[in-house]
């Protein structure tokens, strides 16, 4: 699949790309879900570009999309599916970053359920860290039936992570919060969680804040006024 991935942009609000946040939708929706994030941290990151790729893959019988397919009754299909869809992601992360002219440093990955499988299991194997993820109601994948100890032999690179999940959420129950925590611990990657009280599947104004300062640090900003 080609990197050229199509998907809605926003561009620096200061005119000047120094950085570069790539959002990665859950199943069944587009980029347009989440580049709207994009907009409310602006002024937290002025010289920041954003984009909200789209999915590679249409969801049978939907207008959504999907980076991998999904039927909730196959225990092996996450791990096959961000391994199928790893190379498409990484392709277009590279070109992205040959556009713009910035390391893999000035790069950060913001993934929301199946984006944010995605967003962990490409961007701990890049060759060079990336400045930050942040996962949203989403999951570390492991391959079904290994130790989560199996993850450290497959991460390349060791990125600060934050990740949000609401303790209502019914889709990903929040015990995937602590397992994948658990996991990046097991393998010496740094990682930070927030807990959205009350929230399902979803993200909150708080989960938002959160995000957003945690990029702002990552990148080595000053810290923001809220």
């Amino acid at each position: 699949m080609p990197p050229s991935l199509t998907g809605p942009r926003l561009a620096p609000r200061s005119g000047q790309t120094k950085r570069l946040v790539v959002f990665l939708h859950g199943y069944g929706a587009d980029g347009n879900d989440l580049i709207e994030i994009g907009r409310q941290w602006q002024a937290w990151l002025p010289d920041t570009a954003f984009f909200a790729p789209n999915a590679p893959e249409i969801v049978p019988q939907s207008m959504g999309r999907q980076w991998f397919p999904l039927t909730f009754r196959d225990p092996h299909e996450r791990w096959r599916g961000v391994n199928h869809a790893g190379p498409t992601l990484n392709a277009l992360l590279d070109a992205e970053l040959a556009q713009h002219g910035l390391p893999a440093s000035k790069l950060a990955l913001v993934g929301f359920s199946q984006g944010a499988m995605m967003a962990l299991h490409v961007g701990l194997r890049r060759p060079q860290a990336l400045a930050a993820i942040v996962g949203y109601s989403g999951l570390l994948v492991l391959e079904e039936g290994k130790d989560p100890a199996s993850l450290k032999a497959g991460v390349r690179a060791k990125p600060p992570i934050l990740l949000v999940h609401g303790d209502r959420d019914d889709l990903i129950p929040l015990e995937a919060l602590f397992l994948s925590a658990e996991a990046l611990a097991g393998a010496d990657v740094p990682c930070e969680w927030h807990l959205s009280l009350g929230v399902g599947h979803g993200i909150d104004g708080g989960g938002l804040t959160h995000g957003g300062l945690f990029l702002a640090r990552a990148f080595g900003l000053p810290y923001p006024k809220t």
